[in-house]
This record gives C-alpha cells, structure tokens and sequence, in this order.
C-alpha cells in the first residue's frame, strides 16, 4: 500500500513539474519573441561607443567608469526586463481572459504562477549572461583590469535581485492594472535601495513612533542593499564578505521570492474571473 502512494505521489509530483515547465518554456518564447534580445545588441553598441570615446574626455579615469557604466547597464536591462515584462505576465492574461482557458485546464495555479516566474528567470539568465559576455569582452579588449571573483559575484547578485522583483512585479501584476503594477514595482526597487537609510533617518529623528515606522517599513521591503555588490567590483575590493555572509544573502534573496510567490499564488487562487 505505501508503495503504491509512493508511485501516486511521485506521479503526481513529475506530472506538476511537467506542467510548470511547460508554462515557463510558453514563456520564454513568448518574451523572447518579444525581440527582448534586441537590448544585447543595444547594450554592446553603448559599451563599445563608450569605450571608444571616453579616453578622450576622461583621461585616467576611464577604466573605473567604464567598469561602472558596464555594471549598471546590466542591472538597469535586467530591470526594465523585470518591471514591463514581469508585471504584465499574469495580467495581460488577465485583460484577455485568456486565464480562463488556462485555469480550466489541468493547471493549478501554483503551477501557473510558478511557471511564469521561472519562465522570466530564464529570459533574464539568458540576458544578463549575454549582457556579462560583451561585457568582458569590452573590459578585455581595452585591457581594464578587473577582479574576477567581485565582478562575477556583482553580476550573480544582480541576477538574483532582477528574481525577487520579478516576483514582487507578478504579485502586484495579479491583482492591479498593467500601470499601477509598474508603478508600484518601481517604488518597492527604490524603497528596497533605500530601506537601510530609511531606518537609519528614524534612528536620526529620536522620534519613537517615526522609528516604529521605518523598522517596519524595513522588515516589509525587501532589503535589495544585501544584493548589491557593484561597489566592489569596480573599487576591485578584495576583501569580500565572508562566504557564510554571502550564503545569508542568497538565502535573503531565496526565501524572500518564495514568500512574494506564496502570496501570489494566495491572491490568484481567491479572484474569479
């Protein structure tokens, strides 16, 4: 008899992720379609232009900006990615009832949600690993130096932080418009850049209920200065944090998409279409 639940429970189990890979493989397509790749050959026309001409204008000081400018470039793609790709996922689906073929299927919808969300990784892994590759390539032939380890680190975070708000931006996508989502998915970006130096201005003010404020603020946003490595890579710090601090980070990063999943898949589950 347990053994036959065994089978059930496995089947059950391959039979999801099948499902979930199905909906994410729908989405990769979809965005790549999109002509989402096209911003690789728009990033590697702005990196060779920058690296042609700011020897000219900023003479000594060209490799850190260059190194800067790179970095922020792939973080800034991947955000623009994130924020009008990942907010429409659920509801332009939801604006053309499309929903209602997919949920009347075998799909539930945590498959659906989950599918999406790691649909939009993928494109994002596949962009920010194109956007990395030019990217090296440009440092490479203008002979900048650079730490490997940082730079890689800056980017894998980068990644990991273009997850957690794809995540926030399908939460706010189900159950808000296509432009409020937007919106709010770009203020919990600057809040989360900006949540250490909210707590730090309530510790300023002396004011106990504004510090109750900004601590909970705090603990509600995601804290996206954790995943924020850049500084490092393009100083060429070598001293990291510590491979345990490190590990908390992308744990951070993790569980925190999880809980942002968990809720969207809450909400999802109680609208009728």
């Amino acid at each position: 008899m347990s053994r036959i639940i065994g089978d059930e429970t496995n089947g059950w189990a391959f039979m999801s992720l099948s499902r979930i890979w199905v909906v994410a493989t729908n989405v990769f397509k979809e965005v790549i379609r999109d002509r989402v790749l096209y911003l690789v050959a728009l990033y590697a026309v702005l990196m060779f232009a920058v690296a042609a001409l700011l020897p000219q204008v900023a003479a000594g000081a060209q490799d850190k900006i260059i190194l800067d400018i790179g970095l922020a470039g792939i973080h800034l793609l991947g955000l623009v990615v994130t924020v009008f790709v990942g907010t429409g996922l659920i509801n332009k689906e939801i604006e053309k009832r499309t929903v209602l073929v997919l949920i009347s299927k075998p799909v539930s919808r945590l498959e659906f949600i989950v599918g999406k969300h790691l649909g939009l990784s993928a494109v994002l892994a596949v962009l920010i690993g194109c956007l990395t590759a030019i990217y090296i390539a440009v440092l490479a032939l203008n002979q900048i130096e650079f730490t490997w380890l940082s730079l890689l680190l800056a980017i894998f975070y980068t990644f990991i932080e273009m997850v957690l708000l794809t995540a926030v931006a399908i939460l706010f996508g189900v159950f808000t418009s296509s432009l409020l989502a937007t919106l709010l998915t770009v203020g919990v970006y600057l809040m989360g850049h900006l949540s250490q130096d909210i707590v730090a201005l309530g510790r300023l003010t002396e004011n106990p209920a504004f510090q109750r404020i900004t601590n909970s603020m705090y603990l509600v946003l995601p804290d996206l200065e954790r995943l924020n490595f850049r500084n490092e890579a393009v100083y060429g710090m070598t001293l990291l944090p510590s491979p345990p601090e490190l590990l908390s980070h992308l744990l951070y990063g993790v569980l925190y998409t999880a809980l942002l999943l968990t809720i969207a898949v809450f909400v999802f589950a109680r609208r009728q279409f």
